[in-house]
């Protein structure tokens, strides 16, 4: 009975163990098989801590290889909640070192569940000291700063970023993909009573370089002439566009008011506004320049075509429109010359309403250029089955149709080349990347033959030699042709056109035979005198004089004091005289800067906020702009080359957060500028 028993109590074992294996191994398979992935994330969340680092953007050039914008290796400072035991304690000793309220910080810490950067972008000093005071818990990680070396220069082509690094406006958003690269990671192993045992990163990808088609100095060109423009005429925004006619590529874009991408948050929305791409407005006459390729393709009217303009007004549909002087008798030719309004609508009323729309159409007006630039703007051009009886007479003269700079200049480029239109270029290579596929740039098209835009392009010269722009765009030494253009705007109030407020254009090309530019120059509500040709047209000349210099096209024109000049001897001229004084004349300017940057003497600076300015002659841009924002210091860029003057001097003590002012060119400008030479 006993062995029995035992027997029983052995099977009662040998199963309950059976079974209770059975189980295990069930649970087991279970948990390995249908559940690993759900423990393994759990087993992860706790004792791994993963955030990005951001990556290296790529460097934005101009079409010369000059850095635009730049990114510049900072350190950054973060806090792993997990090991820090006294947040309070934390908090109050970073508080010191990061100028931070100490109830922020904590706060930070204890909502946090991961590491969490409490500080970007930090000096080396502030980093050095932190790593010393060896806080638990509290780390630096380097993370990237973009930098803007030459600050306004092209800033609404360029753009900005966010903190995070993301592009906002410009080029560094609408090609953020390639830019800003693949972000890093850093992996934080804890061990079961959280404490750090290992840490893993893995490199971020640094983005892909562009490389832009502005040229650097015509952009300095362009944005200097604009400021002295809004100086004279006192304009609310103005903008200019330089562009190449042969290839559409735009070798300067300048806007005003202008701003420091540097520090963009402190400028209003309507400064960071890329007007040459999204500020659509009412070209007026310069408009006219269409109507009359329309008229002599479509073979209604030839330059030597009689048209009455019935000493100043015509009547459309019951809408008298009264031309600004009271004109006879003109041909074609003296139309466009004195911006006749009457001739220019009688010319499309002869072309007819349907095949007027189709010319302005074919010139790219009411439709996007396809522009790596954010926020274009289409215009307007509304269909001709929404036009009213007298819309053909207003379109004609520019009004009724609305277009961007860059639509405008690209047609007037159009009749400069021949009649090809190409779409306005802005990126000239992605190093690394094609440009995105559903921006791709769009193909040439002709929009006319080249005999008719022969026939234009003496026309527009006929504008500057004899009409209405003779007093103020006549070029030294180079043919010119172009428009006026003056246009009243709509006012808000009332719905109807201001009789205060204009926009003022002109747009012309240099030299007449082989344009080597396009130049457009609009001012929005210029007070004064508002008229086209005396506000935008000595813009235009000042702007097409320097660039025509810069970029040693031979004078086309006899020299004052003999015959004409042959190609090899202008060019020499140009070269020692034009550009010489012009580089003498950006050396003073950025000497005369310098001496207004001089700080004035300040209190005693205490050690722990007082830098000393480095020596940064002959020093790079980009190797003086890394040194300024590794100090501290507010780095102001003028001009290109080495580094020649700088204020404060090498040596001089000043507040962390100081303005540092370097002159950067070549020997030879700062030789030109002691000798006396003076620019236009």
């Amino acid at each position: 009975m006993d062995q029995r028993n035992a027997r029983l109590r052995w099977v009662v074992i040998w199963a309950v163990a059976v079974v209770w294996t059975l189980a295990v191994l069930g649970r087991l398979s279970y948990v390995q098989l249908f559940r690993y992935s759900e423990y393994f994330s759990k087993a992860q969340r706790q004792q791994e801590r993963v955030f990005e680092i951001s990556p290296m953007r790529g460097t934005i050039y101009d079409r010369n290889g000059r850095e635009l914008a730049v990114s510049l290796p900072m350190e950054s400072c973060f806090a792993d909640p997990a090991e820090i035991t006294d947040p309070a304690m934390v908090a109050r000793l970073l508080s010191r070192v990061l100028d931070q309220p100490a109830d922020d910080l904590e706060a930070r810490i204890r909502a946090a569940h991961s590491p969490v950067r409490l500080a970007r972008k930090l000096s080396p000093e502030v980093a050095e000291r932190i790593e010393a005071m060896g806080l638990r818990g509290v780390f630096c990680q380097k993370e990237n700063r973009r930098v803007y070396p030459q600050r306004e220069l092209a800033a609404s082509v360029l753009g900005y970023v966010d903190i995070d690094e993301k592009g906002i406006g410009g080029i560094e958003y609408s090609l953020d993909k390639q830019i800003r690269g693949r972000p890093g990671r850093m992996m934080v192993m804890a061990d079961g009573r959280q404490r750090w045992y290992d840490r893993r990163e893995a490199a971020a990808d640094p983005g892909d370089s562009v490389v832009l088609t502005l040229d650097e100095e015509i952009q300095y060109i362009a944005e200097e002439e604009l400021a002295r423009g809004i100086q004279d005429t006192h304009a609310k925004h103005g903008t200019v566009v330089v562009q190449n006619p042969d290839t559409g590529e735009l070798l300067a874009v300048a806007n005003w008011p202008p701003f420091d991408p540097n520090d963009a948050g402190s400028y209003p929305s309507d400064a960071r506004m890329d007007r040459a791409v999204s500020a659509a407005y009412e070209p007026g006459s310069v408009f006219k320049v269409i109507t009359m390729t329309g008229g002599i393709e479509s073979g209604v009217v030839t330059p030597d075509t009689l048209l009455d303009c019935q000493m100043g007004s015509i009547t459309l549909a019951g809408r008298v429109i009264h031309d600004w002087h009271p004109f006879g008798l003109l041909t074609v030719r003296e139309i466009l010359e004195h911006s006749s309004d009457v001739g220019s609508i009688k010319v499309a009323l002869r072309l007819g309403a349907p095949k007027f729309y189709d010319v302005i159409r074919s010139f790219g007006i009411g439709q996007t250029t396809g522009i790596l630039l954010p926020g274009e703007n289409r215009g307007l051009l509304r269909p001709v089955d929404d036009w009213s009886g007298n819309s053909i007479g207003s379109i004609a003269i520019g009004q009724e149709v609305s277009v961007t700079p860059v639509q405008i200049i690209s047609a007037i480029s159009a009749i400069a080349n021949g009649g090809i239109l190409y779409p306005p270029r802005i990126v000239r290579d992605v190093r690394g990347a094609a440009p995105p596929p559903e921006r791709s740039e769009r193909p040439p098209r002709r929009v006319t033959d080249t005999r008719t835009a022969a026939s234009v392009r003496e026309m527009m010269e006929d504008v500057v030699l004899k009409g209405t722009g003779k007093l103020y765009t006549q070029l030294e030494g180079y043919t010119a042709a172009g428009k006026t253009g003056t246009a009243q705007k709509i006012d808000p109030a009332t719905r109807r056109y201001s009789h205060t407020d204009y926009m003022s254009s002109f747009a012309g090309f240099a030299p007449v035979n082989d344009p080597a530019v396009t130049i457009l120059v609009v001012f929005d509500s210029p007070r004064g005198g508002h008229e086209g040709n005396e506000t935008a047209g000595p813009v235009f000349k000042r702007v097409a004089q320097r660039v025509l210099a810069h970029l040693d096209v031979p004078h086309d024109i006899p020299d004052a004091s003999g015959p004409i000049e042959t190609a090899s001897r202008a060019r020499k001229t140009s070269r020692e005289t034009a550009e010489s004084r012009l580089r003498a004349a950006q050396f003073k300017k950025a000497v005369a800067e310098v001496k207004r940057a001089e700080p004035a003497p300040t209190m005693l600076l205490d050690d722990t906020n007082a830098v000393v300015v480095p020596d940064f002659a002959g020093q790079t841009v980009r190797r003086a702009t890394g040194s300024c924002v590794r100090l501290g210091l507010a780095p102001s860029m003028i001009g290109n080359g080495v580094a020649l003057q700088q204020s404060p001097e090498a040596g001089s003590r000043v507040a962390r957060g100081s303005r540092v002012t370097i002159v950067f060119g070549s020997p030879e400008a700062a030789g030109a500028a002691t000798a006396g030479g003076s620019g236009n």
